[in-house]
């Protein structure tokens, strides 16, 4: 039958190659070892002097300043953003702060 004519009930939609098997196979992969080896080079990439929480702290210092002597309508936008949920308050209610 042509390839480009509707298949008839009981034939398969493609011809299957000899040994395929009737059903289809359960691949599985485990990747808990895979993820541990990434995650000990990038611990040994940061150095054993690495401190997360001097780390969280220059972040904030950096959002401070990102957000600090803004113009009055770079403050407007802001306080928008704040009151949709899009970003957090900072400081005192001023961006400033």
């Amino acid at each position: 039958m042509s390839s480009h004519g509707p298949v008839p009930p009981g034939e398969p939609a493609r011809p299957v190659p000899p040994g395929t098997p009737a059903s289809p196979v359960d691949f599985g992969f485990d990747l808990d070892a895979h993820e541990m080896l990434r995650r000990t080079h990038v611990l040994a990439a940061l150095g054993s002097d690495w401190d997360p929480v001097a780390a969280m702290r220059g972040e904030e210092e950096a959002y401070d300043l990102l957000y600090s002597g803004l113009s009055a309508e770079q403050q407007r936008i802001y306080d928008e953003l704040v009151a949709a949920g899009v970003l957090p308050r900072r400081g005192g209610g001023d961006a400033a702060a």
